[in-house]
Order: C-alpha cells, then structure tokens, then sequence
C-alpha cells in the first residue's frame, strides 16, 4: 500500500503499523498518491499541541485518526520526543484502521517487542493492578487477556530488577550448530553435518572472545549474575569441549555473585548422560529440552529427525542426572499442526512437570527455508485457539507468565510468553526482554547490549557465521575494547 508522511520522518512505525494491521500489504513510497489505496501520516505543530492524522483512504473509503500531544511533553531528551511521536504515528494509524472496519488486534496499537516495559511504568507509578490494566487497555487498546500478561510479566521485571546493582550483566555464549535446520529458523546456525569442520576452530576463536571479554568484566568490576548458553544448540558441542568451555569461562570470570546459568540443550538427538553430568559438574541450573511439537508429523515437517518418544527419553534422561530444572519450548503455529494437535502437545508437556513453559508463535522471518519455500501454515484464527487454549490451562497447572516479547511477523500477531511455576524464573530472559542490563554476548552472530541508565543502548555485533566469526576474531575480540569505552562514558 502507498504510505505518505507529511510532517516528519517516522516510516519504521507506520511500516510496523502498516505490517501488523494490514498483514497482506507492503510498503511503497511513490511521488504522489495514484488512483488505489493510500494512506497518509501528517505531523502538525499548534501553539499548544503536536497532532497526528492519518487518513487511510481503503476500499472506496476515506477514514481518519488523529491524536496529539502536548507540546511541553515534546521538549526533553530527543530520542524520549522521537519516541512520543513514534506512539503518535502507531495511536493515529490504529484509530484510522478501526475505523474502516477491520477487527480489533489482541495488542491494540502496539507494535513493539517488549509491551511490559510500557506496563512496567505504570507500575512504578504506584498505580494498582487493575487501575494500572485500565490505564493500559484504554490507552493501546490491548485486550484484557493481553494486558493481564503484561501485568503479571511487568511485576517479575520489577522484582529482578531489585536485584540489580549498577554492576550486574548477563553473559551469553552462542554456540552456532544444529543437528539439522529447522524449516522455521531464522538463527545463524549451521547444520552439523555439513559443517564439523569448523566446529573445531570455531571453538578455539571463542576461546580467545571470552579472554578479551573476560579482561574487560575484571577492569570495569563488573559483576556476571546469568550466563546463558545458547544456540544453535550448544549440545552440538562433545562432553570434553562442554568440559573445556566451562572450565575456561569459571576461571576468567568471578562467578561468585551467579544466580543461574542456563544451557539449551533443545535437541533430544544431542542430549547424552554424558554431556548432562558435564553440566552437573560445573553447576548449571536450567537446562531446556525443546521439543516445539510432540506430534511426530509435525516434527517431520519443520525437518526435524527424532521423534516425540525421543523428547520423552532425553527428558528421563535429565531427570535421571537431576539437580537442573527444565524449559519446554512449544511453537503454536507450526507447518501441518492443528489446533488439537497442539492441544494434546501441551497436556503430554504439562504431564512432564517442567519447571518453565515457553510458548512461541511462529514467525516467518528472513532466511527461514519455511518463508522461503511456503508450507502448510495454521491461519490466525487457528493460532489463536491454540494460545486461548494454552493460557487457562497453564494457569491452571500452577504456572505464571514471567516475561513476554513480540516479534515481526507472527501469526496473528500474537507473542512469546515464557510460564514459570512458582520461584522457577529465569533471570536472563527478564533481563534481555526489558533491558534491565548490559548482555555481553561471546560467539558467532553474538549481540553484546550495552544499556544504560536514562536509556543509552549500544550494540557491538559478531560476524554471523561460524566462517566469517573465525576469520575475523582478531577484529572481534578488539571490539571488546567498546565495552570498557561505553562504561568509561556512561554514568557508572
């Protein structure tokens, strides 16, 4: 659809917008409006208010949202001015879309990935529950099913951020390998198969990325409270080399103050009592086991080679070891699934009595062979029935939502919702999903976060492939330097 914006140059939200409230529509940008359907987005200037209006002309009709904001509100920092304005395009847009008729989204006007960090300051405003909901609802026009998440998830960020000092970060290691590639993976990882070759010098770069990350946690006196190893599937790597990377990372850093660490081990097909007392050994808390579907068809058509008796073994296994709680991902969504189909993976997972439930929705993202290839997709309404079956149930079954994001792309445009029983938080997802603190991530594709108080982020990114990562680590490992060069400019 034609997009037009008078008055200001915000084209990434009304894209989003465009994206999630018109799924089947993309951008263009031509000259002048044409004889088809447009939209236009003006910014406008008042003595006292900024106002946005959007006119959508669709379907033979013409419809209009506008809402504004005062003027003062527009006068501090500029990335918190660009930000109200940005919530200006994504409020007129929605205004606009309901008008012409099409239904209400389950977010409302959000577009974002993190909807708790918006619940999350109505909280802080000492505001109850349920006044903190309204407020919520009234001004995105989020459901009540979905603002109830993000209640309860904006509570959890809360509580670990009172955990926090001014010196706490996460830790990541990102091992890049697979068994195989799923149809919807999007990550950078490599097929084992094809790529045990590099799996050797990859591990002996990564070697030398936690020496330079490791120089600069020490001189800063930064303090690691969550190291998280993920993936890929980091259970690629054999017990010896699970073995070496963790007695490394133990003697670099002072992993005195850790409150968990976390291993995906995701793949049934790489999980070995082996390698589970290698874990147990150096302490890990968590680890998950990922089946995404327990239907054995399913799990044929996202290209998966084992079996949903082969969860259930590898999860025995786990067990067996003992002394590390467990993740489950599940995927509502997935290519050949049902609405039952997903019912019954669901009650055989909760039957298992995992500490922690993730429920995903597909997203069709770039690079995914399932985007690329097209597949036999759930639609919407079918993806919905799947999580308004999932959430009583959970809740039912002692579990809680304690951290939630969206992403491009999802069906329906629904949300990642990680379930916890009682105590069983992962501090790490909090953390990532609201920014609560700096990640620094080792490995291939790895995403280092550096944040701020006042809200000053910076990235410092990884080569994304296993080859590229171990030609350049010279570079890599230099780049952590930025790392000291952001805590030496920050408010520390």
């Amino acid at each position: 659809m034609d997009l037009f914006l008078i008055g200001h140059s915000y084209q990434y939200a009304a894209e989003q917008s465009l994206l999630t409230l018109f799924p089947g529509q993309r951008p263009v940008y031509p000259e002048a409006p044409g004889e088809g359907e447009y939209i236009v987005i003006r910014q406008s200037r008042g003595k006292r208010y900024t106002t946005m209006t959007t006119t959508l002309h669709f379907q033979r009709g013409t419809f209009r949202g506008t809402v504004r904001a005062e003027n003062s509100r527009l006068t501090q920092e500029p990335f918190v001015t660009d930000r109200i304005l940005q919530r200006l395009v994504r409020q007129s847009f929605y205004k606009a879309a309901l008008a012409s008729g099409i239904p209400a989204p389950e977010w409302g006007a959000l577009t974002g990935v993190r909807p708790t960090k918006l619940m999350t300051n109505l909280l802080r405003r000492d505001l109850t529950d349920s006044r903190a909901k309204r407020e919520f609802q009234k001004e995105y026009g989020v459901s009540s099913v979905r603002a109830a998440l993000c209640v309860d998830t904006a509570h959890d960020s809360l509580a670990a951020q009172a955990l926090l000092t001014d010196k706490s970060v996460c830790l990541y290691v990102g091992i890049p390998f697979c068994p195989t590639r799923c149809a919807y993976c999007s990550f950078v990882s490599q097929s084992v198969e094809k790529s045990m070759k590099l799996m050797d010098p990859f591990f002996d770069a990564l070697l030398l990325e936690v020496d330079a990350t490791a120089r600069q946690v020490q001189a800063l006196g930064l303090e690691p409270i969550s190291l998280y190893m993920g993936g890929g599937t980091p259970t690629t790597l054999s017990a010896k080399q699970l073995d070496l990377l963790f007695s490394k990372l133990e003697a670099e850093f002072d992993l005195s103050k850790l409150r968990e660490n976390t291993v995906e081990a995701g793949r049934p097909d790489t999980i070995t009592k082996e390698k589970l007392e290698v874990l147990k050994c150096h302490g890990i808390t968590r680890v998950s086991v990922n089946p995404q579907t327990m239907e054995d068809t399913v799990l044929a058509a996202i290209g998966r080679k084992h079996t949903a008796q082969d969860i259930l073994d590898a999860l025995t296994l786990v067990r067996t070891v003992g002394g590390m709680a467990v993740n489950m991902d599940l995927i509502a969504g997935l290519p050949t699934d049902t609405t039952a189909g997903f019912c019954r993976t669901l009650d055989a997972v909760l039957s298992l009595s995992p500490e922690n439930v993730t429920i995903h929705t597909l997203s069709l993202k770039k690079g995914a062979r399932l985007k690329d290839e097209g597949g036999e997709i759930p639609a919407a309404p079918d993806v919905a029935a799947m999580l308004d079956f999932a959430f009583p149930v959970l809740r039912r079954a002692g579990y809680r939502p304690y951290y939630l994001y969206r992403q491009k792309n999802m069906a329906g445009g629904f949300e990642n919702t990680g379930w916890t029983l009682p105590g069983q938080e992962n501090l790490y997802n909090i953390c990532i999903m609201e920014e609560l603190c700096s990640i620094l991530a080792m490995g291939a594709g790895g995403s280092t976060k550096l944040t701020a108080p006042g809200g000053k982020i910076q990235r410092i990114f990884a080569p994304k492939y296993p080859n590229e990562y171990i030609a350049n680590i010279e570079k890599t490992c230099s780049d952590k330097n930025k790392i000291g060069e952001f805590y030496g400019l920050s408010t520390y």
